[in-house]
């Protein structure tokens, strides 16, 4: 059996999910999102979400992760945010030895609705029909769930 940690950062919302496999067999364990205090500074946001994320690897100790890699926005600072909200959320898998997998946007889509772009409705309609117990509250969750699911399903997993 593999545990599989799927991130989708994010410096306001980070969601993750953990799913195992076994074989073809893909079962929900859990889901949320990490939600840093609005208020407080840039370093201890990061800070929150690489302490969240650690205490996620702690409680549930997964074997691999997926992480969503981020696209470029108009917008560089955002970008830039972004990608700081992301590293937090690495290296605190990496800080825990559990190998890390990339994957971009339109990916995650093609694995799971079969064309790169579809939309988020489109995206949690196939997550229901393939993990029936996931009920993800939000679109951050239930990108991590996808991620998570995407990595089952397109590396080599025992």
């Amino acid at each position: 059996m593999k545990r599989i940690l799927g991130i989708d950062p994010g410096l306001l919302h980070t969601g993750w999910s953990i799913i195992d496999v076994v074989g073809s067999s893909r079962k929900y364990v859990a889901s949320g999102v990490i939600l840093p205090p609005t208020k407080i500074d840039l370093s201890e946001r990061l800070s929150f979400i690489f302490n969240n994320v650690s205490k996620l690897c702690d409680d549930f100790q997964p074997n691999e992760c997926g992480i969503e890699v981020i696209f470029v926005n108009k917008n560089g600072k955002t970008t830039l945010l972004l990608a700081q909200a992301r590293a937090a959320a690495i290296v605190a898998v990496a800080n825990k030895n559990i190998p890390v997998f990339e994957y971009e946007p339109n990916k995650v889509k093609k694995a799971l609705a079969c064309t790169g772009h579809a939309d988020k409705e489109q995206i949690y309609k196939m997550l229901s029909m393939l993990l029936p117990m996931a009920k993800p509250k939000t679109s951050d969750e239930s990108d991590a769930i996808a991620i998570a699911l995407t990595h089952a399903n397109t590396s080599r997993i025992a």
